[in-house]
């Protein structure tokens, strides 16, 4: 009879957490399906979204939180949003990455932009640190310019727990010089008399989203579109195990935190330590998910439907995001941040026009 009361105890209390979190999360919808219909206008005058929904998602979270703050009644949801929410997003973007179609674009230019995004995140973030900007801000930041902006910032974040405010400006900013390389970009065609090939993989280097992406290289033709995805595609493969390698950092330092104040440290130094542990479960699914897409054991029917829940679960999420960032607390760092990311964008178009001379 005790355990039958403690079996309904705990399932009452479930039940308490999920109604506590709806209120929040239906508050974070509304201003997704708002973004969404923005992203969906965009398309429609102009062909392809020069601000896409998550950036949208943000900057209408913020000016709801400006106008309102949301009470205890909302937090939980939102919380819940911005974290869980995210982490299942991380996960199943695994699905659309293919290790085979990465390969067979030749070790050479895979070779070429793994070291370019190496050789940025060192730079972008040792820029970032010369400027003043937090150790967390500036890895958002690296991560941003050097992989696939708000993509890359939005799996780090919870990887190394930053605060919504550094989220939010690090996206900012990221997502308006995103669109300012879209527009500016295909300029640099006769400038620098660039072949299809060329721009594709300039493109496919510098410009942050996939979307982007495409609507950088369109003007240029089917050629500079299908390197320029390409490349772009080994980009964000880079996300995984950037990520991991982060993962294993800061779960190293907690444990070595934990041990120099902890009573019991010789137990704690002869305990094993276990990658299953030090990884976050949504990389795990992440890279599990991509092996499984490589080796064809995820359908072709289902990627298109697990890549748009995945982008919809992001929305949601930055919704979230907005939402409890106080803009005060962007503007005592807005021009440290524009600085770091402008820079670090500027170096990154410079290393790359010299890469691409490379490849006729």
């Amino acid at each position: 009879m005790p355990e039958q009361q403690q079996d309904q105890g705990q399932k009452q209390g479930a039940l308490k957490r999920i109604f506590l979190l709806i209120p929040g999360i239906l508050l974070c919808g509304m201003v997704t399906v708002i973004s969404l219909g923005i992203q969906a206008a965009e398309e429609r005058v102009f062909d392809h979204p020069y601000i896409e929904a998550l950036v949208v998602a943000i900057l209408l979270g913020m000016a709801v939180r400006t106008a309102w703050e949301p009470s205890e009644r909302w937090r939980s949801g939102i919380a819940f949003s911005a974290k869980q929410l995210l982490e299942v997003a991380v996960m199943l973007l695994g699905a659309s990455i293919s290790f085979a179609a990465i390969l067979a674009s030749g070790w050479l230019l895979i070779g070429a932009i793994a070291a370019t995004v190496v050789i940025m995140l060192a730079v972008s973030y040792g820029l970032a640190r010369l400027l003043g900007l937090k150790t967390k801000l500036a890895i958002l930041i690296a991560c941003g310019n050097s992989i696939c902006g708000n993509s890359a910032i939005a799996a780090v974040a919870p990887v190394i727990e930053a605060d919504g405010d550094d989220i939010a400006s690090s996206i900012s900013f990221t997502a308006i010089l995103g669109v300012l390389m879209v527009l500016g970009l295909p300029l640099l065609i006769p400038l620098l008399k660039l072949t299809a090939t060329q721009y594709g993989i300039l493109a496919g280097l510098t410009v942050y989203a996939v979307p982007q992406v495409l609507a950088a290289t369109v003007p240029a033709g089917i050629v500079s579109t299908q390197i320029g995805t390409l490349v772009k595609l080994v980009r964000v493969l880079m996300l995984g195990p950037i990520v991991v390698g982060l993962s294993l950092f800061v779960a190293r330092r907690r444990k070595a935190s934990t041990r120099t104040g902890a009573a019991d440290a010789g137990a704690a130094k002869a305990a094993a330590i276990s990658p299953f542990k030090l990884v976050p479960w949504f990389i795990i699914g992440f890279l599990v998910l991509a092996a499984l897409r490589s080796f064809q054991l995820v359908p072709d029917i289902a990627i298109a439907p697990v890549t748009k829940t995945a982008a919809i679960l992001t929305v949601v999420s930055m919704a979230a995001l907005g939402l409890g960032v106080d803009v005060r607390v962007l503007s005592t760092v807005g021009g440290r941040v524009t600085a770091a990311v402008t820079l670090s964008l500027m170096l990154l178009l410079g290393l790359s026009i010299g890469l691409v001379h490379l490849f006729k």
